[in-house]
């Protein structure tokens, strides 16, 4: 079975071993492979839609996995009990709500080991959202695939009982992204560069009021990347 390159780096992170809940699972695809790969001994695959979930049944029958992978229908978290499985994976949302299942679902939350998370929006935000919340981030990676880009991280619990602070730019962009120097990183730095001086012309041949207070918030998204792209070449 044949992964895509984003599913193909999420599943390189999840630690062996482990049972795996994949919120979120859509067709089933890294449950399954992760399964016939005899990385995992189980998993329980959850999809808030009735139309996913049976397409990753469809999916479970044709592989004969069945006895080793669970199907739910569950809005987030709601239909895990904690201890159930070690890693928890919840891939292709927007931050805000991946924040919010992994915030009504707190206390399933705290009983795995491991978070593997690819957030689709507001990635500097979340990044500040998992680590106020205990969690440390300890390996990422970044895939460019059909032209567009996916940050994703592993988190696990901290000992400690406050993680010191991110800068603004690590936070956008990943701290340890920036000391690999991970080459994607730079592809991405380099397209949310462009983006900015595009968004920045626009706006300066249509000036107004409203432009005017824009203009001030890209040219300091701008200033950002600039130092992300300084960090990056200096590291």
């Amino acid at each position: 079975m044949q992964l895509s390159l984003r599913l193909s780096a999420i599943a390189a992170m999840v630690t062996e071993g482990n049972r795996l809940a994949d919120v979120g699972c859509d067709h089933g695809y890294l449950p399954v492979y992760l399964v016939l790969n005899h990385k995992i001994p189980g998993a329980i695959a959850m999809d808030v839609r009735k139309g996913p979930l049976s397409r990753a049944r469809e999916h479970l029958l044709e592989y004969g996995l069945g006895n080793y992978i669970e199907t739910r229908l569950s809005d987030g978290l709601e239909a895990l009990k904690p201890g159930e499985c070690e890693t928890l994976v919840i891939a292709g949302m927007g931050g805000p709500l991946m924040e919010k299942i992994l915030t009504e679902g707190a206390e399933v939350r705290e009983s795995f080991q491991e978070l593997i998370l690819q957030p689709q929006s507001d990635i500097g935000h979340f990044r500040h959202f998992i680590r106020e919340n205990g969690w440390e981030i300890v390996k990422e990676d970044i895939i460019l695939e059909e032209g567009k880009f996916y940050p994703m991280m592993k988190a696990v619990k901290s000992l400690e009982k406050e993680l010191p602070p991110y800068t603004a730019a690590e936070e956008w962009f990943g701290k340890l992204l920036l000391e690999q120097r991970h080459p994607v990183l730079k592809q991405y730095l380099e397209r949310e560069l462009r983006l900015r001086e595009e968004i920045l012309d626009r706006l300066l041949q249509a000036p107004s009021e409203t432009a005017a207070r824009r203009m001030k918030e890209i040219q300091e998204e701008k200033q950002l990347v600039l130092a992300a792209l300084e960090r990056y070449e200096s590291e």
